[in-house]
């Protein structure tokens, strides 16, 4: 290759991991899309330009139907369906991945083995097994599927022999003579499209966001493979990255679930200890496991001699009475708030009246954040995604090892839409799906306000027990119907207190 083409496609990757870098804040991510989406814009100038490309109709009519769909489908996707189009968009990538491996495979058939007959067996067989599993996990997504774990019968040894035939296979078509590449090519997309189902159909639940960021890796290292064996630098680096990036979610998410990725792909119950580490890294003493325990007392920075508004503030709702009352007192009185959202809050699109509350106990005096939980939603960053379209201040949504001291010190936490991250039998219970997994301390705080849609267990099909709490208040219905009546039970009430002064 002539150095001018080798100084191109260096630019054009150091640009791209450029742009890739901007994704590390979400200030800087919207600039970090438009220098990658330049990079890829350039790279495939540029592989047309190498390749001496002349059919140009034919490339400018793929070029178009590819957009207008592109288009079609971003105008039409909601916040709610990005989860499935990501899943969606993943499975894309491996088709690509695996027809460009078919291609190169077979433009070039060869006896014996060499390294971009191994590279393109590998991608054509992590490719159509990503494609698979991505069509399987954008359906669950999209409630098209049953969004639960499906265990076949003798599902465990279905996936190991699977897998044991398909890397038979791949291990004889890249030893053997070019004849047989072309039947192997086809018994190894039937066995790894297979594989990909088998293992996508056992995860759900709380487990989901590891499938998609593992989806997202395994799309990216289909593609470097495929760029070995068509030679073409930029896709190797672009698809590493990408496979890099990918990796690294999958084992922060899987760390903060507390579960091994492996127990997750194999459909285990739960890992990880609940009485010990992982209690400890949820913040919630070890020892404490009653679910009506006494609430923690607030911080100790507070006035010896509170004024009348400060007394008010400091009594916290009793267990009977009116839960909309309670809810609306605890909202009035509240200085210190912590919001836990969850995927509920995206289907009753209630991030707006949500940032309207908090802006409403702003108002009068009360510092409001929101805990994110990595697994919360269902992909990583779904609730970050949400609540930005809501204009929440970045500074104002922290993870789990910044938002947990803070709950012992919370007057209020209003749990919207969210359900397995905020289960106590994650840390009293074993051998359930979320067993082991880091949840958020909520009783910890004076009062929780729930606004889930019913008292039905979550995703993860575990009864939630903090239902059960002293100082928990249930307002069970749509989440925006119930943001609705606090938030105009807090102005009511403020405008009848405004109206007596006077």
């Amino acid at each position: 290759m002539d150095p001018i083409t080798l100084v191109v496609e260096l630019v054009i990757i150091l640009v791209f991991l450029a742009g890739f870098g901007l994704f590390r804040s979400p200030v800087t991510a919207r600039l970090g899309n438009g220098v990658a989406a330049a990079a890829f814009a350039a790279a495939f100038a540029s592989v047309l330009l190498r390749h001496g490309v002349t059919w140009w109709g034919i490339v400018g009519a793929a070029l178009a139907v590819g957009a207008v769909l592109g288009l079609a489908v971003a105008l039409r996707v909601t916040m709610l369906q990005i989860p499935a189009m990501v899943a969606f968009q993943h499975g894309a990538g491996a088709v690509a991945a695996f027809l460009v491996s078919i291609v190169e495979l077979n433009r070039a058939a060869e006896d014996g083995a060499s390294i971009g007959k191994w590279s393109g067996l590998v991608g054509l067989v992590l490719g159509a097994a990503t494609f698979t599993a991505s069509m399987v996990a954008s359906g669950k997504l999209a409630g098209r599927i049953r969004q639960t774990p499906v265990v076949l019968k003798a599902h465990t040894p279905w996936v190991v022999a699977t897998a044991a035939v398909t890397g038979v296979v791949l291990v004889a078509a890249a030893l053997g003579a070019g004849a047989w590449l072309m039947p192997a090519t086809a018994v190894l997309l039937t066995t790894s499209m297979g594989l990909g189902v088998l293992v996508a159909i056992r995860v759900g639940g709380a487990d989901m966001p590891v499938l998609i960021s593992f989806l997202n890796a395994a799309a990216g290292l289909a593609a470097s493979f495929c760029g070995i064996i068509s030679g073409s630098r930029l896709l190797i680096a672009c698809g590493a990255t990408v496979a890099a990036s990918g990796t690294i979610l999958t084992l922060v998410m899987c760390k903060a679930m507390n579960r091994h990725f492996a127990a997750i792909l194999l459909g285990a119950k739960g890992s990880g200890p609940v009485r010990g580490a992982a209690r400890e890294e949820s913040g919630v003493p070890v020892g404490t496991t009653e679910p009506n325990r006494e609430v923690p007392t607030v911080s100790s920075d507070r006035p010896a001699s509170p004024t009348s508004d400060e007394a008010e503030r400091l009594q916290a709702p009793s267990g009977g009475g009116d839960p909309l009352e309670r809810a609306v007192q605890a909202a009035r009185g509240a200085r210190r708030v912590l919001v836990v959202p969850g995927y509920g809050m995206a289907l009753a699109q209630a991030q707006f009246k949500l940032v309207e509350l908090a802006n409403l106990m702003e108002s009068r005096g009360a510092t409001v954040e929101f805990a994110i939980h990595p697994v919360a939603g269902r992909m990583p960053g779904h609730m970050n995604v949400l609540l930005a379209e809501a204009d929440v201040s970045y500074d104002k949504l922290l993870e789990m090892e910044q938002a947990n001291p803070l709950f012992p010190q919370c007057d209020l936490v209003v749990v919207v839409g969210a359900c397995d991250v905020v289960n106590p039998a994650a840390m009293e219970r074993e051998g359930t799906p979320i067993s082991g997994m880091p949840v958020f301390p909520v009783r910890q705080a004076r009062t929780v306000v729930v606004c889930n849609l019913d008292g039905r267990p979550g995703y993860s099909g575990v009864p939630n027990t903090l239902y059960e709490a002293d100082n928990a208040v249930l307002l069970f219905g749509n989440a925006l119907e119930s943001l609705e009546r606090i938030v105009d039970g807090v102005r009511n009430q403020a405008g009848a207190a405004e109206g007596a002064q006077t």
